[in-house]
Parts: structure tokens; C-alpha cells; sequence
């Protein structure tokens, strides 16, 4: 069980799960982060927090806190 925010720059992994607070998870779902989507990180700010994230042609920044709570595989 790998959790996005330990995923290194460039490497493609696929959400398995979000295991956020339910209004957190409703923002998230709205955005696209769905299971079985494939999701990339891309840049890290320069303290490391954000990070974003190439989803479905788009940059999405999220922060740590919310990105260790959602699981993902590669495939």
C-alpha cells in the first residue's frame, strides 16, 4: 500500500482509494480523483508542500496532508 505522497516526480501511479475526511473527499472526487485513475506528480514546491499533480491533462496542487490520505498502485 503506497500512498501518493511518498511517489517520486514523473513516476505514473493509479488511485486505489481516498481515505479523506468526507467534504475533503467530495472536493477531491469533484476534481476527477477517482479510482482507477491515473495520476503523476510533477512538481514539489520549494518547501515541499504542495505538490502537483498531472491528472487527466491537468495540474492539480494538493497538499501532503490530503495526499498521504489517498492510496494508490502502479500498474
Amino acid at each position: 500500500m503506497q500512498k501518493l505522497v511518498q511517489i517520486p516526480l514523473n513516476q505514473t501511479v493509479y488511485i486505489q482509494e481516498i481515505q479523506c475526511k468526507e467534504n475533503v473527499k467530495r472536493r477531491l472526487l469533484d476534481l476527477g480523483l477517482i479510482q482507477g485513475t491515473k495520476i503523476k506528480p510533477i512538481f514539489k514546491s520549494p518547501l515541499g508542500d504542495p505538490i502537483a499533480y498531472e491528472i487527466r491533462g491537468t495540474l492539480i496542487s494538493i497538499r501532503n496532508e490530503e495526499a498521504n490520505r489517498i492510496i494508490v498502485k502502479t500498474r
